[in-house]
């Protein structure tokens, strides 16, 4: 088959469910950061940027609008249908801009990202919806130590999505390279994210809701700072042997994901 025949083939992408998955999970915020990926694998960045944009705007007006709903209507509503409806739109929409583009990629046996990772996304979009509106909500009470805490999540959530760029690399930078992100900044960013959270705990007056979701994210983060460790060693190795390892504490941050939700 001809590079005409197959312009994707060295090109990866997230399908249609993978994205669905990381929409029910994270909500639009998680879409226009996938969908944003697909354009900048097609090389496409002013796309990326706009559909990101989009995916930040939708995700702002859909809380608007649960906000403003009354509490007698909201109770009676179940709680997937909010996320089902938007999920259905957004896979319609990913069908009409790529729908033919990712169909032919797939028939021609190449490659996508995991529905794994796309999860994990979701659940990090998921996060920082969480943090959101736990900002939003205390802050809206006028309390400065609430806008300190505020502060100093953005800049975890910052940090981590930053981060978490890693794992795009993992495939497509060399084991040099790998190791300068990892020495340099992913490990410090999370050392340091480890330190926010337990400056965080030090404000007074903060609600117990708070406290809570703290020690979640400490031990959020450490696992983080271990996973990201043992794949610096991986590299320094030259070795699999710590695969099954790493799985396991992948399987432990999305639990520590999951008490977020």
């Amino acid at each position: 088959m001809t590079q005409n025949q197959n312009p994707t083939k060295d090109l990866k992408f997230y399908s249609h469910k993978a994205i669905g998955i990381a929409t029910f999970i994270g909500g639009p915020l998680a879409a226009g950061y996938l969908v944003r990926e697909n354009y900048l694998s097609l090389n496409k960045p002013d796309e990326g940027k706009k559909s990101l944009f989009i995916g930040i705007i939708s995700t702002i007006i859909l809380f608007i609008g649960v906000f403003t709903i009354p509490e007698s209507i909201i109770d009676k509503v179940p709680n997937q249908i909010f996320p089902l409806i938007y999920t259905g739109i957004i896979y319609l929409i990913v069908e009409r801009i790529h729908g033919t583009m990712l169909n032919q990629h797939k028939v021609n046996g190449n490659e996508f990202y995991s529905k794994l990772k796309a999860a994990e996304i979701g659940f990090v979009s998921l996060l920082i919806l969480l943090i959101g509106i736990f900002g939003y909500v205390y802050l809206s009470s006028g309390e400065a130590e609430l806008e300190k805490y505020d502060a100093d999540i953005a800049k975890f959530s910052k940090n981590e999505t930053e981060s978490l760029v890693f794992y795009d690399h993992l495939n497509t930078e060399t084991s040099y390279l790998l190791l300068q992100e990892l020495e340099n900044y992913t490990i410090p960013t999370w050392k340091e994210n480890i330190e926010i959270i337990k400056k965080a705990n030090n404000i007074e007056n903060l609600p117990s809701e708070l406290v809570e979701q703290n020690e979640v994210l400490i031990k959020y983060s450490e696992l983080r700072l271990k996973a990201f460790e043992l794949f610096k060693k991986a590299i320094n190795e030259d070795t699999a042997i710590y695969a099954q390892e790493l799985e396991q504490l992948h399987r432990k941050i999305d639990e520590q994901l999951k008490k977020l939700n």
